[in-house]
């Protein structure tokens, strides 16, 4: 299988994927040299790049290398979390219509694996109870996908739509190989189908292009026949398969040591790029500095000082970033550092709503103080919480992957799991059963979901009040 790497974690990632038997599709010209690659140019089995807060990567590719590179992640990468989106992108569904959405006039058609929405525009096209609808690009990973009632049918190199002009990817820049493949595309043509010619096309052989079109026409008289012979819901044609992988402080951990084995690399490489803007301006001068021959140590301490001034001290003021293992982030406000030495950081909020705290049965008010302990590297910490007047309401210790203080932003990913301590000592530990939901969801693999259970135990061994931690 073939995997396309882009972004700041492509050199450890392919370096990865190399030692478990993928080769590299297209790789750039800092892989060639430094995994000694060979210019692969065929289509990838699957994309792998940043997320847009680089956090971690996002990945788009067929069944098999998805499910792949999710087990090498899982098994190699400690704290990953995978999200693995249920719906196939370009995926052709025989649905089943399950009524109006009246605020968007949008039409509800149940696919089996969710429940998306064909837009108002294309009701009409919509004249009984089942209807052949295909998953768009659009809001990829919502828990409504955006279906459409127009099928297309893409391959590598070339796209059937319905009966249509012939068209060539914008990609392709080259006059006479858009001329040549116009020219193909219209000679291929049927009564049901025009030809949109993808980027990948521009330096195939025309026998080979052909032969893709010819199959794509085989696999939609196959689609045909399958949505008029299967009973909804059900997936009728496969498209690719789409995840969201999120690399925790261990994670990027790990990556780091790959990277080490191949370039000059800092500790802390992919967490300093990351942080983006100087930061990750120094790193790059100083791991220049290291290729050329200095010292690392002597490296470290010009590195540190030059980026030291970037991050947050005692009295600043950080955002508090709770990573669900679903992906939904809960900004829990703004925190106050009270105390941070290396390793240790103490941080105060001020409530500013009511409820209730969960487990401890204690009134929220606005006003109330929360007060959080940590070490980095370690998988938990604890929040004290006080009325304004002081008096103790109880104790949460929280479950999560070891924490990163970023510039502006303290952030963890929560497993799921909470203790919590009544103010007279009782113990109760929370949401395991949240724990069981995101492992079966494959949120969180099963080597994961052992270790968050054995830290929950080795607190409760620890733990006969939050004064003893």
């Amino acid at each position: 299988m073939k995997a396309r790497v882009r972004g700041i974690y492509s050199t450890a990632l392919a370096k990865l994927l190399v030692d478990h038997g993928f080769e590299i599709a297209t790789p750039s010209v800092a892989l060639k040299e430094r995994l000694h690659l060979n210019n692969e140019d065929s289509p990838a089995d699957i994309t792998i790049h940043d997320r847009y807060d680089r956090h971690g990567v996002r990945t788009s590719g067929t069944r098999e290398a998805t499910g792949k590179f999710k087990e090498l992640l899982q098994e190699n990468l400690g704290d990953a979390i995978v999200r693995k989106w249920p719906v196939s992108v370009n995926g052709i569904y025989k649905g089943l219509l399950r009524g109006i959405d009246i605020p968007t006039r949008s039409v509800l058609v149940d696919i089996g694996d969710a429940v998306g929405r064909v837009p108002e525009e294309e009701r009409e096209n919509i004249q009984s109870k089942e209807v052949t609808v295909q998953v768009r690009h659009r809001r990829i990973g919502a828990k409504e996908p955006t279906l459409t009632t127009k099928i297309t049918i893409p391959g590598r190199y070339a796209v059937l739509i319905p009966k249509s002009k012939t068209g060539v990817s914008l990609k392709i820049h080259d006059p006479n190989t858009r001329t040549r493949l116009h020219a193909l595309g219209e000679e291929l043509a049927t009564s049901e189908w025009s030809i949109i010619w993808r980027t990948a096309s521009a330096n195939q052989p025309q026998e080979r292009l052909k032969d893709e079109v010819k199959t794509l026409i085989r696999e939609a008289e196959e689609v045909s026949r399958k949505a008029e012979a299967s009973i909804a819901p059900v997936m009728i044609r496969e498209g690719s398969y789409v995840m969201d992988v999120e690399l925790p402080a261990l994670s990027k951990r790990k990556l780091d040591e790959i990277r080490t084995t191949i370039c000059p690399t800092l500790a802390g490489h992919h967490y300093y790029k990351v942080c983006g803007g100087r930061i990750a301006a120094a790193l790059d001068m100083a791991e220049n500095l290291l290729a050329e021959g200095k010292t690392r140590n002597e490296v470290e301490v010009i590195f540190r000082q030059e980026i030291a001034p970037e991050f947050p001290f005692a009295g600043a003021t950080i955002d508090v970033e709770h990573v669900k293992a679903s992906g939904l982030i809960l900004y829990l406000g703004k925190a106050s550092i009270e105390f941070l030495e290396e390793g240790y950081v103490q941080l105060q909020r001020i409530m500013t709503k009511g409820g209730v705290y969960d487990g401890l049965g204690a009134k929220k008010e606005a006003g109330d103080i929360a007060k959080t302990e940590a070490r980095f590297g370690e998988w938990y910490f604890q929040t004290k919480y006080y009325s304004k007047d002081g008096e103790y309401k109880g104790c949460y210790v929280n479950v999560n992957t070891p924490l990163e203080l970023y510039p502006h932003a303290i952030r963890y990913v929560d497993l799921e799991v909470d203790i919590c301590v009544l103010p007279d000592g009782t113990l109760k530990v929370l949401d395991e059963e949240k724990l069981e939901k995101a492992v079966a969801k494959g949120h969180i693999s099963g080597k994961l979901a052992n270790l968050v259970q054995q830290k929950v135990l080795d607190v409760r061994n620890r733990l006969a009040d939050c004064k003893r931690l």
